[in-house]
């Protein structure tokens, strides 16, 4: 567990100091978040975190839950200029805050609204609405986990797709089949989870003019939608041009581990709270983090790290060139007609 404390809370101090002071620090937290990874995953490579439960798992969860919003109000302060930071400070500050919201933040919402205490499952609502991508705690468990690796999930890419069409085809189609699914299950008389996560997105923006004014309202619309851009690529990666079954008699696959695209590099994982292992918590939902296993011989591998594969699909001809054959050889594998 301290790898992933280390991993995950190292680089909020550098953040601090980066929209606080900027010069060095806007460098280290920088690196911290992007160099340094990929780095630690090549001279670690073979190295694999060891997996049990830990009571200080949830620990560190809500803990970074919780350290979330001081920090998005800095990087809010930061960018806007009211911490007095030149151009280019600013800038690195954008990256670092950034990819720390998109990889770190994303991630562990993820494990917390999986959680089992409500309270758990509260807080990671409000850090993806505090990013104005509040519905994803909906379509994620309603829609995604129900119909990933088939065309009726917005969030699992088709074949051939290129990243920059999967990008407005997700945002869009998540929100809608989201909103619908939660409206089956909304109970006359109660407050609909769409009216938290729209009112909860206006009170954040109304909390960034407070802090800064309009500059502090664009700081968090571009922090928030490079964030959910990153989480956006990582659904793309992650369940590329894989796709569920239908049997001769119309009944569909359940969900395996053939159908998800995983990375076993230990320290990006380690940052991402084991978002990489993505088979395993496709399969076991309720799994923890720190539990969360993979196994070459059933699971599709990356052929690099997560955040590498993510910045391929950037470029839709070298990442075909990359993933297709891939991707063609894991759907051959089955039988029947993909859904």
């Amino acid at each position: 567990m301290l790898k992933f404390a280390i991993a995950t809370l190292g680089p909020a101090g550098l953040l601090t100091g980066a929209a606080l002071y900027g010069g060095a620090w806007s460098v280290l937290a920088v690196v911290a978040v992007t160099a340094m990874v990929t780095a630690m995953d090549r001279l670690t490579r073979g190295i694999a975190l060891p997996l049990a439960r830990c009571s200080a798992a949830r620990a560190l969860s809500v803990t970074l839950g919780a350290l979330h919003f001081p920090l998005l109000a800095l990087g809010v302060l930061a960018l806007s200029g009211a911490t007095g930071l030149a151009v280019w400070e600013r800038l690195a500050a954008f990256l670092a805050f950034g990819v720390f919201f998109g990889q770190v933040s994303n991630s562990n919402a993820h494990e917390l609204i999986h959680a089992s205490p409500r309270a758990a499952r509260r807080l990671g609502e409000w850090v993806y609405i505090s990013l104005l991508f509040g519905h994803h705690a909906s379509a994620h468990r309603l829609v995604h986990h129900v119909h990933a690796a088939t065309n009726d999930d917005p969030n699992s890419a088709r074949p051939g797709e290129g990243l920059w069409r999967f990008l407005p085809r997700a945002w869009i189609g998540s929100f809608r089949a989201g909103f619908r699914a939660e409206s089956k299950r909304c109970k006359p008389g109660t407050l609909h989870p769409y009216a938290r996560y729209v009112g909860g997105a206006g009170l954040t923006a109304t909390t960034a003019f407070a802090l800064a004014g309009w500059a502090g309202v664009l700081s968090l619309v571009c922090l928030a939608g490079y964030a959910t851009m990153q989480l956006l690529m990582s659904d793309y990666v992650q369940h590329y041009g894989l796709r569920r079954r239908v049997d001769t008699t119309g009944r569909l696959e359940p969900v395996g581990p053939q159908h998800s695209w995983n990375a076993p590099h230990w320290y990006s994982a380690a940052l991402m709270l084991n978002a990489p292992r993505h088979s395993d918590h496709h399969i076991r939902p309720g799994r923890g983090f720190e539990e969360l296993e993979i196994d070459a011989a059933t699971m599709p591998i990356l052929p690099h790290s997560l955040p590498v594969m993510a910045t391929i699909a950037t470029i839709p001809p070298l990442w075909r060139r990359v993933m297709d054959r891939r991707a063609a050889r894991w759907q051959g594998a089955g039988g029947s007609t993909p859904a």
